[in-house]
């Protein structure tokens, strides 16, 4: 009954911490969307304009709005003569018609989290006035192909993953397990991350290029997506973190090298950290972190909530590719108790960050319950919850059998239960990893 009570107590603190900031935080921003636009949608003109003016709600980057025709011309945009920075114009030469309809369409990249929304804008020129965006019910409004969203969720599911086995992993390694750094399963499970880390991003450049221009897979693999989406914000933190990912092979090389003597190295241990922390932010950037009413909070929490993310998922793996196999009862005396500790405190700094996140992008009840960004935390938390409930059973196999199988010298009966509960964690992890991907493509609404 004490148990239960010492596991139950946190978990209340947190649900009443979760409320309490809910409750009492601003909403937050949606991605960005189309205020108005003059001429106005649906407006019947006496002759076809020079111009068109768009008003976003928030500002936007001239780069990040595109402008063009139903045959695909992409128009000029430029500053608003008398606007602000969420305004921009967009010339028309040439092409409007001295009579009939004028169609155009409208895409916008959230500098945030690189998220495009689109409309279609159409004016009745000396005729009567068209049909508005509600009654076109046959007329849909450009939008980001499906594949290439579906394609942008599974390379960022495989950058969170590989960030995460690979920060971990050599966390593990250098502050629990120096003679890890000779295990082949362990080299070869950083070697792996450290290659599916840069392969994600790489893909996952190009296929925001392709996000950006509402192409389809096959303008993924285009040179001018690549190029276009580098002048984006998204894209460029995008390839700030490729270029982290090859500083990330000279510290991994490294230690591949050097074994357990570097993984002790103070100046190696300093260069990891200095690429791991920026590995950690550059991820961060894309997310939306940054959205509400803190944004240096919001992203201080996000690299807490990651780096806490990245211990625990990428230590757990590391223990069960490589530890647990080994059935050594001195490493087991030495560096399960070790990564016990770690991984508490690292499930604290999640959840702490977590709430903090929360308050940030969230903000409201309406907004937890109504909106699919809210649907999807409460599905992660509620897989989370599982997590932590099989974290629990291992923390109890280590306080209770650890010494026992130590004295049993890694007999292999004694080691199974152990094993089970942290390939379940290790698999309920893989879940959150994927639910946190679907989140960065989600709204979090108004």
């Amino acid at each position: 009954m004490t148990t239960r009570r010492r596991l139950l107590a946190p978990v209340l603190v947190l649900l009443t911490a979760l409320l309490y900031v809910l409750a009492g935080a601003a909403p937050a921003s949606a991605h960005t969307e189309l205020v108005r636009s003059t001429p106005k949608d649906g407006t019947e003109l006496g002759k076809a304009p020079a111009h068109l003016t768009l008003t976003f709600d928030e500002p936007v980057e001239l780069s990040d709005v595109r402008v063009m025709t139903l045959d695909g011309d992409r128009l000029p945009v430029s500053r608003a003569a008398r606007g602000g920075t969420d305004t921009v114009r967009a010339a028309l030469p040439d092409i409007a018609p001295k009579s009939g309809d004028l169609a155009l369409t409208w895409s916008v990249i959230d500098e945030e989290d690189g998220h495009a929304s689109s409309g279609r804008l159409t004016f009745g020129i000396g005729t009567a006035a068209p049909a508005t965006a509600q009654d076109r019910g046959d007329e849909a409004a450009p939008a980001p192909s499906p594949s290439v969203r579906h394609g942008l969720v599974a390379a960022r599911w495989a950058g969170y993953l590989s960030l995460a086995l690979f920060i971990g992993g050599i966390a593990f390694v250098a502050l629990l397990w120096p003679r890890g750094a000779g295990e082949p399963r362990a080299r070869a499970m950083l070697a792996l991350a450290w290659a599916v880390g840069l392969l994600s991003t790489v893909v996952a450049l190009g296929l925001q290029g392709a996000y950006a221009e509402l192409g389809g897979i096959r303008d993924a693999l285009s040179a001018s997506a690549y190029a276009n989406v580098l002048t984006t914000g998204p894209g460029l933190a995008l390839a700030a973190r490729g270029l982290l990912w090859v500083l990330a092979a000279v510290v991994l090389s490294a230690l591949l090298q050097g074994g357990g003597r570097t993984a002790r190295s103070p100046g190696w241990r300093v260069g990891a950290l200095a690429v791991s922390l920026g590995l950690l932010r550059a991820t961060g950037m894309t997310g939306h972190n940054s959205e509400g009413t803190q944004p240096t909070w919001g992203a201080l929490a996000d690299l807490v909530h990651l780096l806490g993310a990245s211990l625990w998922i990428g230590g757990l793996a590391m223990l069960a590719v490589a530890v647990l196999p080994r059935r050594d009862p001195d490493e087991l005396a030495l560096v399960v108790p070790g990564y016990s500790k770690l991984a508490g405190a690292s499930v604290a700094a999640i959840a702490v960050a977590g709430l903090v996140l929360a308050w940030q992008v969230v903000g409201s009840y309406d907004a937890l319950l109504h909106t699919s960004y809210g649907q999807l935390l409460l599905v992660k938390t509620g897989v989370l919850a599982l997590v932590l409930f099989a974290a629990w059973r291992s923390r109890q196999w280590v306080r209770t059998r650890l010494e026992l199988a130590v004295l049993l010298r890694g007999e292999a009966a004694t080691v199974r239960p152990f094993g089970y509960s942290v390939a379940a964690e290790t698999g309920l992890v893989l879940v959150v990893l994927a639910v946190t991907s679907l989140l960065v493509t989600a709204d979090p609404g108004r």
